[in-house]
């Protein structure tokens, strides 16, 4: 971690703790199993808490590739213990299940991965009952939803995005009005011929129309996440942010690459650009866009906009259309 800070004790991240507050206690249950006639395999979901609070919002989280609901606790346990329900899916990608590259029905996981957000939104009740005391404490008209990677992509159809089919043409429509605001991080960008042939034959759904996605979003990027799967540079996972009328948000993280500093988990392997700081101003920054997306009157965006000018400006920029 050369050039970062050992701690979170910076300024940027006590000017963004004095905006979105402490965090209480969070209570975690997982597995939860949900319905899912027809699914290859059983739906299992982590639905983290607050211990306390009601009117709470809820969050649904889609893990990138590989993944499950083991992961991300550098934020879904932020988000939960300032004041958010969220639920994590583990989709059929996950490497618990192996369902890789080669599997005969990989080529729709991309389909399954939506309908997994959409059966836990329908399936609220049985969600509420799996945390001891959550019954009666969640607001289930305050849906956010939030990816990374794969992840993005999956949130980001919720949203409105479309894939388009092989004229070119956007294809249907599998956005959820249920979900007032999304969180997009490191999501994939435009397909077409940049992209690269591994990328072509296994991703179909890497040929996205953004024109639809009309839900507000934040898009979160790294100057330096360099791809695999395009000959593009890192402006590819800028791509929702320019080309959407939904997306009026773009943070960008300086240095970032595709983990953003570590959000997969702690210590992951696949980090390469460990940052504990970068990491805490991400779970900050993303909790006040989410607040003030699902409450006007709520000023904690604005704020926290106004911190990163001026006391972050070195670890990121916020761009807003």
């Amino acid at each position: 971690m050369s050039g970062t800070p050992p701690t979170t004790d910076t300024p940027i991240v006590h000017a963004l703790d004095d905006i979105v507050g402490a965090g209480g206690p969070v209570v975690s249950v997982a597995p939860a199993r949900l319905d899912a006639p027809g699914r290859a395999l059983p739906l299992d979901v982590r639905v983290s808490a607050p211990v306390t609070g009601h009117d709470l919002p809820v969050l649904l989280f889609s893990h990138g590739n590989g993944w499950s609901l083991d992961g991300y606790a550098p934020l879904t346990a932020f988000w939960a213990s300032r004041g958010f329900v969220v639920v994590q899916p583990t989709h059929l990608d996950s490497r618990r299940d192996g369902i890789g590259f080669d599997h005969p029905g990989f080529g729709r996981v991309w389909t399954e991965r939506h309908a997994d957000l959409v059966r836990t939104m329908d399936q609220s009740e049985t969600i509420e009952r799996a945390v001891p005391g959550l019954a009666g404490r969640v607001d289930r008209d305050r849906v956010v939803a939030a990816g990374h990677s794969w992840g993005a992509q999956t949130v980001q159809m919720l949203l409105g995005a479309r894939v388009l089919d092989s004229t070119g043409e956007a294809g249907q429509g599998y956005a959820d009005r249920r979900v007032r605001a999304g969180v997009l991080l490191a999501a994939t960008g435009i397909g077409g011929e940049e992209l690269h042939p591994f990328a072509q034959e296994h991703f179909p759904f890497m040929n996205p129309s953004f024109a639809e996605l009309t839900t507000p979003a934040l898009v979160v990027a790294g100057d330096h996440d360099q791809s695999k799967m395009s000959s593009r540079g890192p402006d590819w996972f800028t791509d929702a942010y320019v080309h959407s009328p939904g997306a009026t948000d773009l943070l960008t993280l300086f240095d970032a690459e595709h983990s953003l500093g570590g959000i997969p988990n702690w210590e992951a392997a696949e980090t390469t650009d460990e940052n504990p700081e970068r990491v805490a101003v991400l779970q900050r920054l993303t909790t006040a866009y989410l607040r003030s997306a699902l409450d006007p009157a709520d000023s904690g965006w604005a704020k926290a906009t106004a911190a990163l000018a001026e006391t972050g400006a070195a670890l990121g920029r916020i761009d807003s259309k």
